[in-house]
């Protein structure tokens, strides 16, 4: 599969990547948020690199550019990376008749999910009522909540919130609702194990993020000290530290990001170091933009897979006119896998017309 050309469509908060090459085209994404910061390096860092390339296995391929970029490590260069590696996904797969997912061993199915909430200006009654009414018109069986604050230094969004919610949630949803809960990196170990003690009391199933995430002492300290699953990586690129977080078993549960860790191939990588660890995954999922498909046709081929998809309950206008977002609507507690060729969703075309636009080309 020779690169021909590499396009970015970008209306913040995100940029998509089409990649045409001699079978054909596919569509990815750069993950949200500065996407025009990563499509620049798409296009100035990595497309010279990409064109006119011939890619036998995608996942080398985003290896070896990762490798010749080693002095540029981290976030955007991975972000940008993601949009090109998800796109040859797509094209490899549409060239076969298959979706991703049956290209790598799996099979379209229906996924369940967790309403995952992103809300701590809320208050742990408003909370309860939208998670307890979700439950009854959507189906949802399982729910993640926040508590502490992201970088919070013990701190909570206002004294008394993380208590509170954690006891009131359980209270209001009933022992059959699977919860789970966010810190963001929020507490000190000594903390993070207090709020995981009361979790544990109240039959929560996943403390995520505990401590600062760089921390993975801190982490690992938290895990060894808990007997509820403690998750963790959605912000990590470096397979390193991916071999050293799942080797030290910091955390039970990893949680790469599509988007963060530079793309399918390599969030592929994650799920089976941790698979041959006897380790979970439950990808980092945090918006209804096409990370959601592309994580929706991860779980569905993989054998560690958690037991729920995290799924967003926030309204994000920005992914709604990316395509037809019913292929993300809730059924019964679960999102079907889309079973076309590739990820198996068209991109709006309308939404490209009004992007700002930017190709490279083999020449």
């Amino acid at each position: 599969m020779k690169i021909l050309a590499i396009e970015t469509f970008t209306k913040n908060p995100v940029s998509l990547v089409r990649v045409t090459t001699d079978e054909g085209q596919g569509y990815g994404q750069i993950a949200p948020y500065h996407a025009n910061i990563s499509a620049l390096v798409l296009h100035q860092q990595i497309s010279p690199l990409a064109l006119g390339r011939e890619v036998d296995s995608i996942s080398v391929f985003s290896d070896e550019i990762v490798e010749h970029e080693h002095k540029f490590p981290g976030s955007y260069l991975c972000r940008a990376l993601a949009g090109l590696d998800t796109a040859l996904w797509d094209a490899r797969a549409k060239s076969r008749d298959l979706s991703v997912a049956e290209l790598i061993g799996g099979k379209p199915r229906a996924i369940p999910v967790y309403g995952s909430s992103m809300r701590r200006d809320i208050s742990p009654e408003a909370e309860a009522d939208r998670l307890q009414r979700l439950t009854e018109v959507e189906g949802y069986q399982a729910f993640k909540i926040r508590v502490g604050m992201p970088f919070g230094h013990d701190r909570d969004q206002w004294p008394g919130r993380t208590e509170a919610v954690i006891a009131l949630v359980r209270q209001r949803l009933g022992d059959q609702v699977a919860l789970y809960a966010d810190a963001n990196s929020g507490f000190s170990p000594r903390r993070a194990i207090e709020v995981g003690h009361l979790l544990e009391d109240y039959g929560y199933a996943h403390y995520e993020e505990p401590c600062p995430y760089p921390e993975l002492e801190w982490t690992q300290e938290v895990s060894d000290a808990l007997e509820i699953a403690v998750a963790g990586g959605e912000q990590d690129t470096s397979m390193t530290v991916w071999r050293r977080m799942i080797g030290m078993r910091a955390v039970d549960i990893v949680q790469p990001d599509v988007c963060y860790v530079g793309g399918f191939s390599r969030a592929l990588r994650v799920a089976k170091m941790a698979a041959e660890a006897g380790l979970a995954c439950t990808p980092h999922a945090a918006n209804r933009s096409l990370l959601s498909v592309f994580t929706l046709h991860l779980l569905a081929a993989i054998d560690n897979g958690g037991a729920y998809m995290e799924h967003s309950i926030e309204p994000t206008a920005w992914t709604e006119p990316l395509f037809d977002p019913s292929w993300l609507a809730v059924h019964d507690g679960a999102v079907e896998v889309p079973p076309g060729p590739g990820w198996g969703v068209e991109v709006n075309p309308g939404w490209l017309d009004q992007a700002e636009y930017q190709v490279s080309r083999w020449t």
